[in-house]
């Protein structure tokens, strides 16, 4: 449950920053029976699908490196049917990634954020 805690304490840090970015959020959590799509977001006519990956370090691989294909086929599915239940099939869509360092957790102060668009 813990980890689950600090997961979405790290979507939450990840809208902030797309937020500054002048991103619109407009879904956090989406879920389908394929999978979650941890932020749905929008900027300049396209719909962001963010997956957000959250560790403490990079010393045994990135993050970006936890998204494999596998993932990645189950966030499109999931992002297919977000797109077809909003009548948003005409626009562009775009999938990125955003790695989030956090060696203290939530205790962390300032969290280092590399936001990866068009990731996959």
């Amino acid at each position: 449950m813990k980890t689950r805690l600090l997961g979405r304490w790290g979507e939450r840090i990840a809208a902030d920053y797309l937020r500054v970015k002048k991103y619109s959020v407009i879904g956090m959590g989406y879920t389908t029976r394929f999978g979650e799509v941890d932020i749905i977001a929008e900027k300049h006519g396209y719909i962001v699908f963010v997956e957000v990956k959250l560790r403490r370090s990079r010393d045994f691989a990135s993050a970006m490196e936890y998204v494999d294909s596998r993932k990645q086929h189950r966030i499109k599915m999931s992002a297919q049917i977000w797109l077809a239940e909003n009548g948003d099939t005409d626009r562009p869509a775009r999938f990125d990634v955003m790695e989030i360092y956090a060696p203290d957790g939530e205790k962390t102060g300032n969290p280092i954020i590399n936001h990866i668009k068009n990731a996959f």
